[in-house]
């Protein structure tokens, strides 16, 4: 039963951020709102949100201040981890369309392998050069379309995009400690808020005249499901954890693309070639594997272990 609880929680949180990217895209170009000022909103009010939550819950959020050696970690991660990975990521849909941004994202995987091997200064395992060879096979057939001298995107639109996978990477390593120390939801709720305030002080949010466009009911309801959803979405992904393995967890995470493929083909007639969706397919088929494979090792080097090592 709870293994179904975990299965469940995990697929509804990623058709919710699969349906926050084209949600995104619409207030883009249907009501004008620039990324900057969806972004340090989003972030404000889900940071205070998920703060709101743990404080209901009894936890002392202000706690993670008394200790003075996290703090410019904290502060480290809510700008280039939080701030950057969110900001990026709207910048990509605002340059491309939700379902590019959401596929370029995938490339975090293999930015952290790159990274990892440089740092330890030795080549990545076999499984993981056949995991990112076919996850870039898959990206060049998306922004191809299989024609080598014909990018189906803008440059601009492949800048975001990198940038995305670099600061996602960024998010994914970099937090481990601190959230180890002081938990998931309290560092995470804290970057939210900080890292919106961050641009929103750096592009003053509170002087822009965007606001006004916050006054047609339509526009203000998509805002408000995109800060609900994308947060809900986040709780019941990291609460999925208790239940179902990091493996399980990853996988099940492949649903967010497709469901921000299946918004935007209703929402904006936007369909992929027949070529880009295989580029597609196989993108999420080998960022799998590099889930499942990094997990199957282990395991085998477990077993030679307990049966006295390789002959």
């Amino acid at each position: 039963m709870n293994r179904f609880k975990g299965i469940a929680m995990i697929l509804i949180g990623a058709m919710l951020w699969g349906a926050t990217g084209p949600m995104m895209e619409r207030l883009m170009e249907d009501y004008g709102l620039t990324a900057s000022f969806i972004s340090t909103l989003r972030l404000i009010l889900a940071g205070t949100l998920l703060l709101g939550f743990l404080k209901l819950k009894g936890v002392r959020i202000n706690s993670i201040f008394k200790g003075k050696t996290w703090i410019p970690q904290l502060l480290l991660f809510s700008v280039f981890g939080m701030l950057g990975v969110q900001l990026t990521f709207v910048s990509a849909i605002e340059a491309s369309d939700a379902v590019v941004a959401t596929l370029l994202q995938f490339l975090g995987p293999v930015y952290i392998i790159l990274f990892v091997s440089l740092r330890q200064k030795k080549m990545p395992p076999a499984y993981q050069v056949i995991g990112m060879a076919g996850t870039l096979v898959g990206l060049f057939l998306l922004l191809t379309n299989g024609k080598p001298d014909e990018l189906t995107i803008s440059g601009e639109a492949l800048f975001w995009g990198i940038l995305v996978g670099l600061t996602f990477s960024f998010y994914t390593l970099f937090p481990a400690r601190l959230m180890q120390e002081w938990g998931v939801l309290l560092v995470v709720g804290w970057s939210m808020l900080i890292g919106g305030l961050s641009l929103g002080l750096a592009k003053p949010v509170f002087l822009s005249k965007e606001w006004g466009k916050l006054a047609d009911p339509s526009a203000l309801g998509l805002f408000l499901a995109i800060v609900i959803g994308g947060t809900v979405a986040f709780i019941l992904f990291l609460s999925s954890m208790r239940f179902i393995t990091p493996v399980e967890t990853s996988v099940l995470s492949a649903v967010e693309p497709l469901t921000a493929m299946v918004i935007s083909a209703l929402w904006f007639q936007q369909l992929l070639a027949p070529v880009q969706l295989t580029g597609t397919f196989i993108m999420l088929i080998f960022v799998t594997w590099l889930s499942l494979a990094g997990n199957l090792k282990p395991k085998k080097q477990q077993s030679l272990q307990k049966n006295g090592g390789a002959s």
